[in-house]
Parts: structure tokens; sequence; C-alpha cells
């Protein structure tokens, strides 16, 4: 059995949803899930469609040119298909934080996520250990101000090698340049803490402890040249009171960016994800 998820995005008018579904029919496919959304101020219309095909003879690429030539034109519509039997390529970029890490490939050795992680990549030593633990290829690539481009090339050479569909900065404590995110748009996703931009800088617990805050929080979301303005993929937050410590924040913090970046990285991983204008569109 053969099954594909198609992403769709236009302007809207009527009988799209019609035109899809009648689509995947004539070609024998039984539609498992569907969803829709209308972005009324701009008249965008979203779609997200799973369809099944048991038949032997059934081609993808076939699918595709056949959507492009039938529906795609006639909407002005733009769309991509993916096909189940090819998992998402994942490369880890790390640095000395752990507990993304060890949260990430504790949840790939069980799993729960659909993807593949041919390699990580840090610029420091210390979490060697980890992925050799995992069995995962690990590359030490230091980054200095004076090498950063250098190390770029190398590390797009890395992901053009793998053929890497999307990188997740699991606490990689580098600023990442136009020269990856130009090769990798809405494909590479960050995590931080949710005090952005009120507490900046390298303790935003011990600021947010000193102001007496009462939510702490997570927020993931895809990597362009403006710093941490990138489109939100999953946010979460948690309660905290006068009587919790600065440890106790940061550790609840901690806690946070694991679920969230996994939730994103599932989302991401599975097509649920659609970006338009620097916002996303999150299908369930």
């Amino acid at each position: 059995m053969n099954k594909i998820t198609i992403l769709i995005h236009c302007k809207d008018r009527t009988n799209i949803i019609a035109t899809v579904t009648n689509f995947v029919a004539s070609k024998k496919g039984n539609i498992v899930y569907v969803d829709q959304h209308v972005d009324r101020e701009k008249n965008i219309f979203f779609m997200r469609l799973e369809s099944e095909f048991i038949e032997n003879g059934f081609s993808t690429d076939k699918f595709k040119a056949c959507f492009q030539s039938e529906l795609a034109d006639r909407f002005e519509m733009k769309w991509r298909i993916y096909s189940s039997e090819k998992k998402p390529k994942m490369a880890l970029f790390i640095s000395k934080y752990d507990h993304c890490l060890y949260d990430l490939l504790g949840r790939y050795n069980s799993g729960e996520l659909n993807l593949e992680i041919p390699f990580i990549i840090s610029n420091h030593k210390d979490l060697k250990p980890i992925a050799d633990g995992f069995k995962i290829p690990f590359y030490h690539i230091p980054v200095t101000k004076d090498t950063k481009d250098k190390v770029e090339s190398k590390q797009l050479q890395l992901l053009k090698e793998h053929n890497i569909d999307f990188i997740v900065l699991a606490r990689y404590m580098q600023i990442v340049s136009s020269k990856l995110i130009d090769k990798y748009p809405n494909k590479i996703i960050n995590i931080h803490h949710s005090f952005l931009p009120a507490f900046v800088g390298a303790k935003p617990y011990h600021s947010a402890y000193v102001r007496g805050v009462k939510i702490i929080g997570a927020t993931s979301h895809y990597v362009t040249e403006e710093l941490d303005a990138g489109p939100i993929i999953e946010q979460d937050v948690t309660r905290v009171t006068h009587a919790h410590s600065i440890s106790d924040l940061i550790a609840k913090g901690r806690d946070l960016e694991k679920i969230v970046l996994a939730n994103a990285i599932k989302l991401h991983a599975d097509r649920k994800v659609m970006v338009y204008n620097n916002k996303t569109v999150i299908f369930s």
C-alpha cells in the first residue's frame, strides 16, 4: 500500500475541496485524513490531505504530474506531495547542553519520531559519548569568528552528502548565517526559552527570577535571518511562584524545551506545518 500526504495553498475560491477529493478518488485513492483552513484576511486557502493507494501500479511521480496538469495549474496552487515510503532525514546541531539531545535520541531510539538521523554536528566534543551510545555518527566542527564561513561550508557539504531534509538546533549555541538558511528555508528548527525579548542575554532565568515572573515557557520556531523571529511551530508554558528558586526555574524551563522541541519536530516530520507570511498553519 502507498500512502501520500498533500499540502496545498492558493487563493480561496469555490469547489477546491471537492475538486481535490474527487481527483484523488479518480486515481483510486482512499482519503484517510483531510483538513483545511482559510485565512480570511489574506483570502488564502490551506489544505492537508492523506490518502492511501492499494494498487500495485501506483506511481507517486505520475500522480504528481497529473496533479500539476489537472489541478494545480487551474487553481494556481503551490503544493507539495510526500510519500510515506521516504522518511525525512534530520541533522542535529548541538553544543554542550544535553537535555534536548538525550530526549530526542531517546524518542528516536524508541521509534517515536518518524525520521532518520544520519549524523550529529557539534562545535564541542563534550556530548560525543551520548552520540556514541546511540550509535549515531558525530562530527566535531569547532567554530570561531574567523572560521565560521569555512565551518558552514563543511556543514553544507555534510548535509548535501547525506541528503538532509531539515536541521534541528538542539541548543546549538551559534548563530546560523544566511549561508545555511538560504539552503534550508523553513527547514531549520530552533528552541529557546520564551522570555525573549524581555529577558535577553546569557542568564534569562536569573532575570526572570529577579522580576518575579509567574509563567515561564519555551518556543520552537523556524530560523530566519532575523534572530528568534521566525515562524513559530510550537510553544508551551508552566506556572511558577515566589517559592521556586532559580534552579527550579531552569529545571522547569529545560523540561519545557525538551517537550516543545520534540513536538515541533514531530509536526514538521509528519508534514503538518505550512508556512505563509512568516506565520504557520498547524494541522492536527
